[in-house]
């Protein structure tokens, strides 16, 4: 089964160039995520009180537009498949037009877990029989990314986790870590078609200090964000598709 929510593009969500961030656009991608996961009975509502929560592993997402503010999207969603303790949630983005048509400017695919919150392990919740159900089983062709450790980057830049990169779940939120990499080095992908992947391997804490590598290449940038005792957090590549 799919979903839809249509959302307008606000005036602090896009940049100098008045294009939607690429962190304000994940962030859209998870409030629809939670959105449905509540509606169908095994969203946050459900999870916090008994001491679980849903966590991103992986996101990719590919653009062929980025929208402007005061312009309509809808973001269409479904469950691809659960399978070995990760569930993956798939994704369409259309841009409504003045004339009341659909075009259709994007795709992603996310992995997500479910973290137990005490322990801080990834639990398996998929033998309830809500979540079985909710499987649309259309899959979504995206050819997957693999990230490389960065042997020379091109520059870094530390960053102390604070009070405001905080979620619920008691760690930096997932859309942090893509702000403070493009606010240490933002590629021009501007008018083009854009690809992001990005990949969470080491959750960060307040007052932990992220390390962030990049290395600019021809076709993007590639990141690469490490807490001090040298354990990859997240690794992430902008890169131009078209």
């Amino acid at each position: 089964m799919k979903y839809e929510y249509e959302y307008e593009i606000k005036y602090q969500e896009v940049d100098d160039r008045k294009r939607l961030r690429l962190y304000n656009l994940e962030n859209y991608l998870l409030e629809v995520a939670g959105r449905v996961a509540d509606q169908l009975g095994f969203g946050i509502q459900v999870l916090h009180p008994r001491g679980l929560t849903w966590i991103l592993t992986r996101l990719s997402v590919e653009m062929d537009y980025l929208p402007t503010h005061n312009e309509h999207i809808v973001i269409e969603t479904w469950i691809e498949q659960n399978v070995h303790m990760l569930s993956t949630r798939d994704y369409r983005l259309w841009l409504l037009t003045p004339e009341g048509e659909r075009r259709l400017i994007g795709r992603c695919k996310s992995v997500w877990a479910v973290l137990d919150m005490e322990k801080r392990e990834i639990v398996n919740i998929f033998d309830d029989p809500i979540l079985a159900d909710s499987v649309d089983g259309e899959v979504l062709d995206m050819q997957r990314v693999r990230m490389t450790t960065i042997p020379e980057p091109t520059g870094q830049r530390p960053y102390r986790i604070c009070y405001s990169d905080l979620d619920y779940n008691r760690h930096c939120n997932s859309c942090n870590y893509l702000r403070v990499m493009t606010d240490t080095y933002l590629p021009c992908y501007y008018d083009r078609a854009v690809r992001l992947d990005i990949y969470y391997s080491k959750e960060v804490m307040m007052g932990e200090t992220l390390q962030t590598y990049y290395l600019v290449s021809d076709d993007g940038v590639q990141y690469q964000q490490k807490l001090e005792n040298g354990e990859t957090s997240c690794s992430a590549k902008i890169s131009f598709i078209g």
